[in-house]
């Protein structure tokens, strides 16, 4: 089947001067985690779910809004063959083990597993549905790895990783949501929820129950991450909301948020809610999809954002250069961010070849320079031409990464840095080299002279990091 090309709506969750202050958890444990988790600054996230036998985008293809082309056909048909992909689903070469090396060799420290996407297929073993990959219809369902969001949290905790459950509020297959009396006109519920209460709180009941099922049947759990922000009470409607390019429905779509997180947090204590561009007190970390923020946030945040041109699996995807993931993470620490980056398993359980190289490259980069990357905070001014500066929590240790154009094999003999100050430097050495480098102030910056020697050396890199200690 061909694959369906979709343009979403993505929303600028930095756009501070749009969009209501951000909210501190009260609670300590929480912090303390949010704290944790900035350190983590690299996390893994996989879309994966029956849509990928198709190499179609995740759920929206089944979504009835007039921006989504299913190549002319008819849309009645084309969702009941796609409630039928269950019956084919079977993704028996599905390793686990080699997703979470590969992750933590490429320096990931945290994932995100899509446990359930828009279209309702559950990808853990509910018992509130059979619309599940361990459902009745399902072959993989007697297969040993068959609930396969327990493996993959289970491989990549035992490596080490932060767990984070991303979950759908809004899920198309239930009829307490799509009601089946009527027609689907938009991603929204299909009905109004004044006139129907008991339907709605049905539906409330159902996506709490299957939290809590992930809440307490999957071990450890260090992040529930919510997806489908048009599911929000009406009272957080603003504008930034409606500029989306939708319309939402003239009801609201509250599902208890202050139950749900009082739930999760009771069965894992200081565990951080996402509830996705819904600011407020249920949105520890803010998600910008698909971009990186201009300036630096005043708020936790994390950039999540695909490996190749799509969120779900495909096979002819184009993937970003090894070298544009890398500089990609560096700008996103620098503005005092986390990278999430995604990628879309196939049909069969295996990750692309072309994903494992990228993770290789990005690993190895991490080996010599991750010293700049993970528990750091932005430096001001952040970045000047083409270094961007990090340091430790305590400031005794800065970095100064240098991004090379596509063309540059290796470093200048000098890098200046207009505004940087020069107080109290004990030594500077290139990460991934024992050579002291000289210095010295120039107005209110820096000059650093890096030898020949060591520029040939380190010649053909994607990015280098001079660290500078302090004393």
């Amino acid at each position: 089947m061909n694959r369906i090309i979709l343009f979403l709506f993505f929303i600028p969750c930095w756009a501070a001067a749009q969009t209501p202050p951000y909210t501190p958890d009260p609670d300590p444990l929480v912090r303390q985690k949010l704290d944790d988790w900035q350190d983590l600054k690299f996390g893994f996230m996989m879309h994966w779910g029956t849509y990928s036998q198709w190499g179609v985008v995740e759920s929206w293809s089944i979504c009835n809004e007039d921006w989504i082309d299913r190549g002319g056909a008819d849309y009645v048909d084309y969702v009941q063959r796609y409630e039928q992909l269950p019956k084919t689903f079977n993704p028996t070469q599905f390793d686990p083990e080699k997703w979470a090396k590969a992750a933590w060799d490429a320096g990931m420290r945290y994932v995100v597993f899509t446990t359930k996407h828009h279209d309702g297929f559950c990808m853990f073993d509910s018992k509130y549905t059979d619309y599940k990959i361990t459902g009745l219809d399902c072959p993989f369902r007697t297969n040993p790895k068959a609930d396969v969001a327990k493996h993959i949290f289970s491989a990549f905790r035992q490596r080490g990783f932060k767990t984070g459950a991303y979950f759908s509020k809004p899920d198309w297959q239930c009829d307490d949501y799509w009601a089946h009396e009527w027609a689907t006109p938009n991603r929204c519920n299909n009905y109004d929820s004044r006139k129907y209460p008991q339907r709605w709180k049905r539906y409330e009941d159902f996506t709490y129950n299957q939290i809590e099922e992930l809440m307490t049947g999957y071990g450890p759990m260090d992040i529930l991450w919510l997806d489908g922000g048009w599911v929000r009470p009406d009272s957080t409607i603003n504008e930034e909301v409606r500029s989306w390019g939708y319309d939402l429905p003239k009801w609201g779509q509250a599902i208890d948020m202050g139950r749900i997180a009082k739930m999760a947090r009771s069965h894992q204590p200081g565990l951080l809610v996402v509830d996705r561009s819904v600011h407020g007190p249920y949105e520890n970390y803010r998600t910008p999809e698909q971009q990186v923020p201009a300036t630096v946030p005043a708020y936790p945040w994390e950039t999540c954002m695909t490996m190749a041109g799509g969120w779900s699996y495909s096979a002819n995807a184009e993937y970003k250069s090894s070298r544009q993931l890398i500089h990609t993470l560096v700008d996103i620490v620098a503005k005092g961010g986390n990278f999430l980056l995604n990628v879309g398993p196939g049909p069969d359980g295996t990750i692309d070849a072309t994903a494992y190289q990228r993770l290789v490259d990005i690993g190895s980069w991490m080996n010599v320079n991750g010293e700049a990357i993970y528990g750091t905070r932005p430096l001001a001014p952040y970045k000047e031409g083409k270094v961007c500066l990090t340091q430790k929590k305590d400031g005794n240790r800065q970095y100064l990464i240098y991004l090379p154009e596509e063309d540059e094999q290796e470093l200048p003999s000098k890098l200046w840095f207009s505004s940087f100050s020069t107080k109290n430097i004990k030594n500077l050495r290139l990460l991934g080299s024992d050579v002291p480098l000289k210095w010295e102030a120039v107005g209110k910056g820096i000059e650093i002279s890096l030898p020949e020697k060591l520029r040939k050396s380190t010649a053909g890199k994607m990015a280098w990091a001079v660290e500078v200690v302090r004393g």
